[in-house]
């Protein structure tokens, strides 16, 4: 691993953290993103992270957030945007024709897309609008 990479790598280790001290699994490898695909049953929340300020200020603390929800999915996890390419690449395609965005999030009931947050339904937006959105999806399909 090269200076840079290790460099951000270790940039990237709080907002990985954000995630997985809140409860999330991250998924590191394309193949643990196809075991967790394969053997998903019932719903799950995909958050894909990413360094940008819009993760930092809107995504992550919104994704953390959903978890008090009285209705929420069964599963939670991420793959890391930029920093586990492969992993990412694994899990967009699972995404169907969804274009690629981070972040993102996405609702899934057996392993299927019902609910997909762009990072255009983000950027520019305020907290709890997100919220609301991501919570809808939770009162809808879970």
């Amino acid at each position: 691993m090269n200076a840079y990479e290790e460099y951000m790598k270790q940039m990237a280790q709080p907002m990985r953290d954000e995630l997985t001290r809140a409860g999330f699994e991250e998924l590191k490898t394309p193949e643990e993103v196809n075991y967790f695909m394969q053997e998903s049953e019932g719903t799950a929340l995909v958050v894909i992270n990413s360094v940008c300020g819009c993760a930092a200020g809107l995504a992550r603390p919104v994704a953390v957030a959903s978890l008090n929800h009285s209705v929420k999915p069964d599963q939670f996890v991420t793959v890391f945007a930029g920093q586990d390419k492969e992993a990412t690449a694994q899990m967009r395609e699972f995404f169907g024709e969804i274009p690629p965005s981070s972040p993102s999030m996405a609702v899934l009931k057996d392993g299927k897309v019902v609910h997909f947050i762009h990072r255009h339904n983000i950027e520019n937006h305020a907290p709890e609008e997100i919220l609301e959105n991501l919570l809808g999806a939770y009162d809808e399909h879970c």
